[in-house]
């Protein structure tokens, strides 16, 4: 299978206490769309619970959405927990309510991408192929 015809698998994860997903379903729809297998784990899941999913459903992509402020705690936690199982190579996104001044700790901390309100779905496609593809969407 060449790099073009291979499925990316995404896990999309509500870690901590927020309540609201539809951000979420928003971008898990969208990355469907575009051909990516995706994995919804649903609300209120802890960073081992997000990992273990990892694990089991051999994913290349972590979509963190957090609008609970908690994102950095639970964003770092995430990617230790990933690189102590061995999923070093899995790529991590964040979405949701991130300020401006978290965004470069998040990214220093390992983070391949942050996604505040109002990003075009497109960006979050084009750059997750980037990621774990190498390939430029134009």
């Amino acid at each position: 299978m060449i790099a073009s015809e291979r499925k990316i698998r995404v896990l999309i994860a509500k870690p901590g206490l927020d309540g609201h997903d539809r951000g979420a379903k928003v971008v898990a729809r969208a990355l469907r769309d575009a051909g990516m297998e995706v994995i919804y784990t649903g609300l209120r899941q802890t960073p081992e619970m997000i990992v273990e999913a990892a694990l089991q459903e051999d994913v290349d992509v972590v979509g963190l959405s957090i609008l609970s402020g908690a994102h950095m705690a639970l964003a770092p936690r995430v990617l230790e927990l990933l690189r102590a199982n061995g999923l070093d190579h899995v790529r991590v996104f964040v979405g949701g309510i991130i300020p401006d001044e978290d965004v470069d700790a998040l990214l220093a901390a390992g983070v391949s991408g942050v996604y505040g309100p109002g990003t075009l779905t497109d960006q979050i496609v084009a750059d997750i192929r980037k990621a774990v593809l190498g390939e430029e969407v134009v």
